[in-house]
């Protein structure tokens, strides 16, 4: 399987660095490196309505876009369950 290009979008960061805690932030980052791997593990769910997959790391969740047609995937939101959807 080919490797993915992994690139997170400027307001995705700012929403990674003010995770609460640091053990948090440490699971986000570990998270998106294995999206490099595999964009689509096992637990990934797609977005209903949209061209974008989640996943989840601990409380927080992962929402990102695949283009497979040049390897990419794009980070497009980080946060809490509660509120990464809105």
């Amino acid at each position: 399987m080919a490797r993915y290009d992994v690139f997170i979008k400027p307001s995705a960061l700012k929403e990674l660095e003010a995770v609460g805690s640091k053990k948090d932030r440490q699971q986000i980052v570990r998270a998106i490196r294995s999206l490099a791997e595999d964009p689509r593990p096992p637990g990934c769910r797609k977005l209903s309505g949209k061209d974008k997959y989640r996943i989840r790391s601990r409380r927080y969740r992962i929402v990102y876009a695949i283009e497979a047609a040049i390897f990419v995937v794009t980070i497009v939101k980080v946060g809490h369950r509660r509120e990464v959807y809105r």
